[in-house]
């Protein structure tokens, strides 16, 4: 614990204090301190609720490729539509993972890392969507995902 001089009255008080306790002014140490815990818990948490979103959807848009993928075989289509929303659920299930793990990071680079891999299974999901009409729906979802993950890369700061 270190001592610091206030602003206002001179006396020394902990670094650790809010504010003074003789006059009442606050410690700009603190301020700055709270400031970035609230700055990085909004960032954070946002990550953590997209990568696990991503991680839930994976099992979703897998069960529905292969429903997919066996209504091509019934009906002998060449459509890969099924094949196309399986690499987009890996590529989904990826940068969820990558984002659970990352979103403490203040790197900007591995904060737009999980973008990547969302923006490449959406380029796939809009490649041939057949017979899998909902695979659009998905790459959209994923490419807003990613455009979030640009956003918090471009916001994210090292302090």
């Amino acid at each position: 614990m270190a001592m610091i001089k206030c602003e206002e009255c001179g006396k020394e008080y902990s670094d650790k204090a809010d504010k003074c306790p003789n006059c009442g002014c606050p410690n700009p140490a603190f301020e700055r301190e709270v400031v970035h815990l609230v700055r990085k818990g909004k960032w954070s948490t946002g990550r953590l609720v997209i990568g696990i979103l991503s991680i839930v959807l994976f099992v979703l848009i897998s069960f529905q490729s292969c429903a997919a993928g066996i209504g091509n075989a019934f009906e002998n289509q060449a459509s890969d539509s099924g094949s196309m929303g399986f690499v987009l659920a890996i590529m989904m299930l990826i940068a969820g993972i990558i984002a659970v793990c990352t979103r403490n990071s203040h790197s900007k680079g591995v904060t737009m890392l999980p973008t990547v891999f969302y923006w490449i299974g959406s380029l796939v999901a809009f490649g041939d969507a057949g017979i899998y009409k909902d695979l659009p729906i998905w790459g959209g979802l994923a490419f807003i995902f990613g455009l979030v993950f640009v956003y918090a890369g471009i916001k994210t700061t090292k302090d």
